[in-house]
């Protein structure tokens, strides 16, 4: 028997691996499916099933391409309705796995169709858990992202209570526990670093396996739930109802377009150029109109975020190399209009005698001493409870989380600092109100993190204790 959790940094996603005596079942691929194909060939394997926890709302799930490729069933648990053919797994129904058995738990909760899969090893005896986004690693998947469901948050939060108690916190302590995503997802609010764990670890230190009342419970875990970003329920219904092939789709945008083919589409399909390079690159000169959403950051999220279109035509900006990988990303979020990329970049544009712009960006240093003189307006992009936690004395909180239809409220005329936590975030907004024609903003390089180590005077920093 093997297990391989194979995990995705930026989308904080966990897919599984499982092969026995040459049968594989894979479990909440993401949206590429050669990784699965190819590491099944090197084992001299073949995938059998295809087995989904619930309809994923972060990201593009891979299924029908990887059962399409692979002649593998797709395998949804009870109440599950969508457009493909998939075999609608009944409580406890179990499935042959070479030497190995998985068992189907609904486990509804996060959603009514989430479903933890059982594993029972050559001995029968229970193995692991496959939690889906029902039971994370210290944290509980957030009860309000079902897809037009005529339940309450409340209601499903009672739902996932039951869950736990009758389906999951019964099976040994012994049990790992491999949920679908870790620290940095959005589909919970206060999940561990770590990516899998015993079930027995879990009773003592996971919050929501406590011994407390079913409404105790519904309380905490509908507490402080941010709103979802917009594309979860659009990348939701993606996985329910279908999608185009990921291999058109990449092909596609991984075409290479010179300058005038570029400009071309650009005018002619009001396309969006996405501009992925670092934010040290693209601030010091960009095409006009470009928002910059960094391919080493929050990617994904951040896209998923601001852009609410998921038709919306898109045009590359690349570091040479990472054109497939940028298109790649796009599609694990839904976002499959992607038209192509500038061959040779930036400096193509420019020996093209293209008008280029540029943001104004400042060292921790010279911004501290604007701000210390008096004459600096400040922009803080970071989350609210970010800037809970500590921020400058004078400074605004205005989430970039939000900004696309909070804008308004910034000054437009009047020069303004922006920062985040790094560097990265700033560059976002500023590039995002640089398009709508706010021309005053001034970026703060290495952000709250560089500001608060700086030589500033402490007494501007405001912290929990001093609010």
């Amino acid at each position: 028997m093997k297990i391989e959790q194979m995990y995705t940094g930026c989308l904080a996603e966990a897919a599984y691996y499982i092969e026995s005596e040459g049968e594989v079942a894979i479990i909440d691929p993401l949206r590429e499916t050669e990784p699965y194909l190819a590491k099944a060939k090197r084992n001299d394997a073949s995938i059998k099933y295809i087995f989904e926890t619930h309809f994923h709302a972060d990201f593009v799930s891979g299924h029908i391409d990887l059962a399409k490729k692979s002649g593998a069933k797709i395998v949804y648990g009870p109440k599950a309705e969508a457009n493909f053919d998939f075999v609608s797994a009944k409580d406890g129904q179990t499935f042959n796995l070479g030497k190995i058995t998985i068992k189907v738990l609904h486990t509804p909760g996060h959603t009514q169709e989430s479903t933890t899969y059982l594993l029972l090893d050559e001995e029968g005896k229970e193995h692991a858990i496959f939690t889906g986004d029902t039971l994370f690693i210290g944290d509980v998947g957030r009860p309000d992202l079902a897809v037009k469901s005529d339940l309450t948050q409340e209601d499903l939060a009672g739902m996932l209570y039951d869950s736990l108690r009758n389906k999951i916190m019964p099976l040994p302590d012994s049990v790992t526990v491999y949920p679908a995503h870790g620290a940095g997802s959005a589909c919970g609010k206060n999940m561990s670093k770590e990516t899998f764990d015993t079930l027995g670890n879990q009773k003592q230190s996971n919050y929501a396996l406590r011994d407390i009342s079913k409404e105790q419970f519904i309380a905490e875990v509908t507490e402080g739930l941010a709103p979802p970003p917009q594309y979860f329920p659009k990348n939701a219904l993606l996985n329910k109802l279908g999608y185009d092939s990921i291999d058109h789709i990449i092909q596609q945008g991984t075409t290479g377009l010179d300058v005038d083919s570029f400009t071309k589409i650009l005018n002619e399909q009001n396309a969006l150029v996405l501009d992925t390079r670092s934010p040290k690159s693209f601030v010091a000169g960009f095409i006009p109109g470009s928002l910059f959403v960094g391919i080493d950051g929050s990617f994904a999220t951040w896209i998923g975020t601001l852009i609410e279109d998921l038709k919306q035509p898109i045009l590359v900006i690349a570091d040479e190399g990472r054109e497939e990988e940028v298109v790649t990303r796009l599609a694990r979020v839904g976002y499959d209009n992607s038209l192509g990329y500038l061959k040779g970049g930036i400096e193509a544009w420019k020996e093209a005698g293209k008008a280029i712009d540029t943001i104004d960006s400042v060292s921790p240093d010279t911004f501290v001493e604007a701000y210390e003189n008096g004459d600096a307006k400040v922009l803080d992009v970071r989350k609210e409870s970010e800037f809970d936690n500590g921020h400058l004395d004078k400074a605004a909180n205005e989430p970039l989380d939000f900004i696309q239809h909070n804008f308004e409220r910034v000054e437009k005329d009047e020069p303004q600092y922006v920062h985040c936590a790094g560097g990265y975030r700033s560059v976002i907004f500023a590039s995002l109100l640089k398009a709508k024609g706010f021309n005053n903003l001034i970026n703060v390089e290495g952000g709250w993190g560089a500001i608060s180590k700086s030589s500033i005077d402490k007494k501007h920093i405001v912290t929990p204790e001093l609010a």
